[in-house]
């Protein structure tokens, strides 16, 4: 998913156990523990440089689309990514079973 007003990409970075969205020289990022396609999401950060535009919107929309392509689920321990599938209900049927 890109970004408003750039061509960046949230990409996953599967060596690190995260999704980046690169901007400005800086990278946001949502660290996840993953099993076949079952991510839990733990961490979301988003540099100081970066704050204040929806870049943390657009990286957790990004990573969640990219965990639908790959028929995934997710388990939201991050306050931050639950907060985003709460009130963005296209995104709530990612949510693993408890």
């Amino acid at each position: 998913m890109s970004a408003p007003g750039s061509d960046a990409l949230v990409t996953d970075n599967a060596a690190h156990s995260r999704f980046e969205l690169s901007l400005s020289g800086s990278v946001a990022f949502i660290d996840y523990q993953r099993t076949g396609t079952h991510y839990v999401l733990t961490h979301a950060e988003v540099p100081a440089t970066l704050r204040g535009r929806g870049i943390g919107a657009q990286l957790t929309a990004g990573a969640l689309q990219l965990v639908r392509a790959q028929g995934g689920s997710v388990v939201a321990r991050c306050p931050y990514v639950a907060q985003f599938i709460a009130h963005n209900a296209q995104y709530q049927d990612l949510l693993a079973a408890s």
